[in-house]
């Protein structure tokens, strides 16, 4: 369990960061290597063997991933999907089912609904925000997950944590978070009775756009242990480099949260109103219909919001290719701000389905520029 006794901002400078014993360096060195020289046969020298069953630098990264979750154990995977799959075929066997979101990423229910399902595993999608609904998706025989995805991607919906944690513990399913939207300095989803968090740590962790890699935060040591397990016999591992750079990110997210919410929270309240806008999701406006519940278990509303158009898909696609600060690309969370369209890129795998974005929808990833600048980036855009 993580020493909370000091603050975010401190854990995530120093916790897994210990300088080098050998030199002094302030740095811990990325240790670059395939495998280690034993003491002795089957005499591990410092408990390290191989790079696939483990690797310093990406211990260092996922103690620093669990100190800052609040979780026992964390695992560094290659990338967000490559955690998700850890995950779930440590816990699932054809047969069983799994409860999700209807606004969870388009990969993710990618991977369980045609990667899992031709495995014999079953999946519902439901509107997280109807208890009710949850609940009788949940009382479906085999259930053994309920996924959560909150702020989710790109609708921007709020999903209430502990109450649907009580709703996936009474069926005795595993509760997982994906919390890559918010990111640890904005939400702690194990305190509010989740299982495992999921995490993109390309996204708001990695934060500069140069580093793809997953990571998983669990609290309980025999789910740890068989997740562990499959990470080492299946070896979808980060890399030592991959893991030092999303540590380098992580030093600075706290600050970079605080202007991501910032940049946010005025370009969403400047196009409230707006006549080529039709609807702003970001559940820092009172408006939104989860804004109450996100300022409870949230500590900020975020870097993400989308918009829907008023002139359609036509309109939206547009849009989407006039911006020049917002650079139209894959991808989130970065320092640099992103735009995309939904329909056709993260989400073009859910298209023909329930889970399937609003043609007129575009995605907005708030970056930690000026401001200014990127209020007129924005509405230079639209006036086009």
């Amino acid at each position: 369990m993580a020493d909370t006794r000091q603050g975010f901002d401190t854990r995530a400078i120093h916790d897994g960061q210990e300088f080098d014993p050998a030199t002094g360096a302030i740095i811990p060195p990325i240790y670059q290597t395939a495998t280690f020289v034993q003491d002795g046969i089957g005499v591990l020298h410092g408990g390290y063997e191989y790079g696939r069953s483990g690797n310093p630098t990406r211990t260092s990264l996922e103690t620093l991933l669990a100190s800052l979750e609040g979780g026992r154990r964390a695992f560094s995977f290659s990338s967000g999907l490559a955690a998700e799959d850890a995950l779930l075929r440590a816990v699932l066997k054809p047969g069983d089912h799994v409860v999700l979101g209807n606004d969870v990423y388009g990969g993710t229910h990618r991977l369980i609904d045609r990667v899992h399902g031709a495995w014999g595993v079953r999946n519902t999608t439901v509107d997280l925000g109807d208890l009710d609904a949850a609940r009788a998706a949940l009382a479906i025989d085999g259930t053994r997950i309920l996924w959560i995805e909150t702020p989710s991607n790109p609708l921007m919906k709020i999903s209430d944590i502990a109450a649907l944690a009580e709703l996936g513990h009474a069926v005795g399913a595993l509760v997982v978070v994906d919390n890559t939207f918010a990111s640890p300095a904005l939400q702690q989803p194990l305190t509010l009775g989740a299982d495992v968090i999921v995490h993109s740590t390309t996204k708001y962790l990695g934060g500069h756009s140069d580093v793809i890699g997953g990571a998983l935060v669990i609290d309980d040591e025999e789910l740890a242990a068989q997740v562990g397990f499959i990470q080492f016999a299946a070896g979808a591992v980060s890399s030592p480099m991959d893991a030092w750079l999303t540590v380098r990110g992580i030093k600075t997210l706290g600050v970079r949260m605080a202007r991501h919410c910032a940049n946010a929270q005025a370009i969403a309240e400047a196009l409230v109103g707006h006549p080529a806008i039709v609807a702003v999701n970001y559940p820092g406006l009172p408006t939104h219909p989860g804004h109450a519940l996100a300022a409870r278990q949230m500590s900020g509303f975020g870097g993400m919001l989308s918009v829907a158009l008023a002139g359609g898909a036509a309109a939206a696609r547009r849009f989407a290719e006039s911006t020049t600060i917002f650079q139209l690309a894959e991808s989130l969370g970065g320092v640099e701000s992103l735009i995309g369209y939904p329909s056709e890129m993260t989400h073009a795998s859910v298209r023909g389905t329930a889970l399937e974005v609003p043609d007129n929808v575009i995605r907005l990833s708030v970056g930690i520029e000026d401001e200014a600048d990127l209020l007129a980036d924005i509405e230079a855009a639209l006036a086009r």
